[in-house]
């Protein structure tokens, strides 16, 4: 497969000089769901602001479907989709003059429009609200249909910046059907932006993490688990702050600890053989009156690969998580 982006030590610098963005390269296969992850203020939004033309880069070099992004923006612009985070659908029109508007914009002629319309309508599963406001809609439904007004043209890459933030699991898991959809059945190259670990795991086949303006891991979600080499134990004390240090001491000592972490628990260790290992870290902690309140584990994740690259997880205060095995949830 040839690629459909190509990014060569792209900077961008603010007027303030915050260096959101700081010498990343990556490319991106055509047909490929390609996914860039990281916490907020990574610089996700401002690198896909950049590839969209929204936002002049201060240096590097990026290709669109082959074209230079600052000898041909306009023709890079016909070629894409682009959802950002935020709604932009018209509350006032019905959802079907929403996707007839945005046909008209990107100049979709007329009997091929309707026909598109009605295509997408269905794709998206908002037939039956064809004809009403969009201001009536559900946060699912407006989402959706925003997404369908980034196909009306058949681009041939789209772009989703953040696309299920601040929606429920049942629309998340729907748009996640459409976007596999789109990229299996026809063919199209998706550039994903997400916080979401289980969303970037389900859908994209290769992963750039960001953070702090430079990507700090990138593979297959498959790849990049493999590399963590343990599973992950999480360990939540009575006292954390008094009884850390010392806890951290004794997992050092046990056999199969790999290393051990900073968590919002208290504490995360990698080891090998995880289950096992679970009793000997009970015991080694009754023995030293370290009072556990939970023990669990999990096989890696890729939120396990970004703390061990930075010493911290993506996004701490509602992370959708891989399902993991729990002892505990009491008092020792």
């Amino acid at each position: 497969m040839t690629d459909i982006i190509t990014v060569k030590d792209l900077v961008e610098v603010y007027s303030d000089g915050t260096r959101a963005v700081d010498t990343i390269s990556f490319n991106v296969k055509e047909g490929e769901f390609f996914g860039f992850l990281g916490p907020n203020g990574a610089g996700k939004s401002t690198t896909i602001k950049i590839l969209t033309t929204l936002l002049r880069k201060t240096s590097g070099t990026v290709l669109i479907a082959g074209y230079d992004l600052d000898q041909a923006p306009g023709e890079i612009r016909k070629l894409i989709g682009v959802q950002s985070q935020e709604t932009a659908v018209d509350g006032d029109l019905t959802g079907r003059e929403n996707l007839m508007l945005q046909g008209h914009f990107q100049q979709v002629p007329g009997s091929e429009l309707k026909e598109r319309v009605g295509e997408l309508l269905n794709l998206v599963e908002l037939k039956d609200a064809a004809n009403k406001r969009a201001r009536n809609y559900s946060g699912g439904m407006k989402k959706r249909l925003d997404l369908a007004t980034a196909l009306v043209h058949r681009p041939k890459l789209l772009f989703l910046d953040e696309p299920t933030t601040g929606l429920d699991p049942q629309s998340r898991a729907a748009i996640w059907t459409y976007l596999e959809k789109l990229n299996v059945e026809e063919g199209t190259t998706i550039f994903l932006t997400t916080q979401y670990m289980e969303e970037a795991d389900k859908l994209c086949k290769q992963l750039a993490i960001i953070d702090f303006g430079k990507i700090v891991a990138s593979g297959s979600p498959a790849e990049l688990k493999r590399r963590v080499g343990a599973d992950s134990i999480k360990l939540s004390l009575e006292n954390c702050e008094r009884d850390k240090p010392r806890a951290k001491e004794l997992l050092k000592t046990l056999d199969g600890v790999i290393s051990v972490f900073d968590s919002e628990e208290c504490l995360n260790v990698y080891a090998k053989n995880a289950g096992s290992l679970v009793a000997d870290i009970v015991r080694a902690f009754d023995s030293s009156e370290i009072r556990l309140l939970s023990v669990s584990f999990s096989s890696p994740t890729l939120d396990d690969i970004f703390l061990q690259q930075t010493g911290r997880r993506i996004r701490a205060e509602d992370l959708v998580k891989a399902p993991s095995v729990t002892f505990g949830g009491r008092r020792r």
